[in-house]
């Protein structure tokens, strides 16, 4: 059985089914639930373009952050709809090292998240991991 559930999320209707699936989940389970949202560092050099130097980061930032509450938010009313205790994190990191840093710094038994394409260092973002 498990006890605390780790919800990964992006925003995207797709996050979104898999968050309803994990609260159901933990619902049925009785256990306790942890959202995160990553947002990965920006840097100009994966864009490859000089002018990106005078992109402003302050605003990149700001707009991070705001939809970072805002994603999981959603998960953490759903959750109240469905009686489930429910904490929200956000990470600044690419998506699949801010999933696993999550769950074990949190002590989660699974993770409920959806697949994804390779990320810029080949790992699978929300790729299916077990945690120790």
């Amino acid at each position: 059985m498990f006890a605390h559930l780790l919800i990964a999320t992006d925003g995207s209707e797709l996050a979104a089914k898999a968050g309803t699936t994990g609260l159901c989940l933990a619902k049925r389970m009785a256990a306790s639930v942890s959202v995160v949202t990553a947002t990965e560092p920006w840097s100009a050099t994966t864009i490859g373009d000089l002018s990106a130097f005078d992109f402003p980061i302050d605003e990149f930032e700001a707009a991070a952050a705001r939809r970072a509450g805002e994603i999981p938010a959603r998960v953490s009313e759903a959750a109240a709809q469905f009686q489930v205790h429910c904490e929200t994190a956000h990470a600044m990191d690419y998506p699949a090292k801010a999933i696993i840093a999550t769950a074990r710094a949190r002590s989660c038994d699974l993770i409920v998240a959806i697949a994804g394409p390779p990320g810029p260092e080949g790992d699978a973002r929300g790729a299916r991991h077990s945690v120790s």
